[in-house]
């Protein structure tokens, strides 16, 4: 018969499971150091010297050690937006939009976005919008923030405030823009190609012997010509 009063007290830290705290912050520790970003600014009054949103990201970017390879601002047109999107997703990992998410007339950049996407993250939405709750109360639902998987990259589009993009990169994609890196790239992604690897070097041709006097001149020499004799 056990003895309960010898039993070992139970333990009072939760056993670590599968797919849990332990295994993101692996995911984090393998996650890039330095990311390919591009930036996207949509507006139809500010300029790059004007974009204080985009000049932030910019800034916080390349302070995190992070590689911008791209930078625009474009007008709120269905067009402009989704050719830069386009031509981002093909440069970056990850793609950074501001501008355009509410719910007037001029505001067409989640739609272009939700058309593009071939996976969809929801939870950058909620956590914007829980985030944004606790600052602007009930108007926070007028954000439709969105994330999602275009092709090889992954984008987010936020609200054009700098207020708001400070919420969005402090508060969620700051300290987790390495670990989406590495959560994208890991596997590949179907129906993208990766760069196809650079050829072999070639050998250096080995050169042909120089002809010998006597020998008639030239190349021809030694290949079915016979070595002219004493007359």
């Amino acid at each position: 018969m056990t003895d309960l009063s010898k039993a070992a007290p139970p333990s009072s830290e939760p056993s670590p499971t599968p797919g849990g705290a332990a295994s993101s912050d692996a995911h984090r520790a393998a996650g890039a150091q330095s990311v390919r970003v591009a930036v996207l600014t949509v507006s139809d009054t500010r300029t790059p010297e004007t974009d204080t949103s985009g000049q932030y990201l910019l800034s916080e970017l390349r302070a995190g050690g992070h590689e911008v390879v791209a930078y625009r601002v474009v007008r709120d047109d269905a067009v402009d937006i989704r050719s830069a999107l386009v031509a981002f997703a093909r440069e970056a990992t990850v793609v950074l939009s501001s501008g355009g998410t509410g719910i007037t007339g001029r505001d067409v950049t989640v739609p272009v976005v939700e058309s593009l996407i071939t996976k969809p993250i929801p939870g950058f939405g909620e956590l914007f919008r829980m985030l944004s709750y606790q600052q602007v109360g009930g108007a926070a639902m007028l954000s439709r923030a969105v994330g999602g998987l275009v092709r090889g990259a992954v984008v987010f589009a936020m609200p054009g405030s700098l207020n708001a993009v400070k919420t969005a990169w402090e508060g969620i994609l700051r300290d987790e823009i390495g670990h989406l890196a590495f959560e994208v790239t890991r596997h590949g992604q179907p129906g993208v190609l990766s760069a196809p690897p650079a050829p072999p070097a070639l050998e250096a041709p080995t050169p042909l012997p120089a002809p010998q006097p006597g020998a008639g001149g030239g190349v021809a020499a030694g290949l079915g010509r016979h070595r002219k004799g004493p007359q």
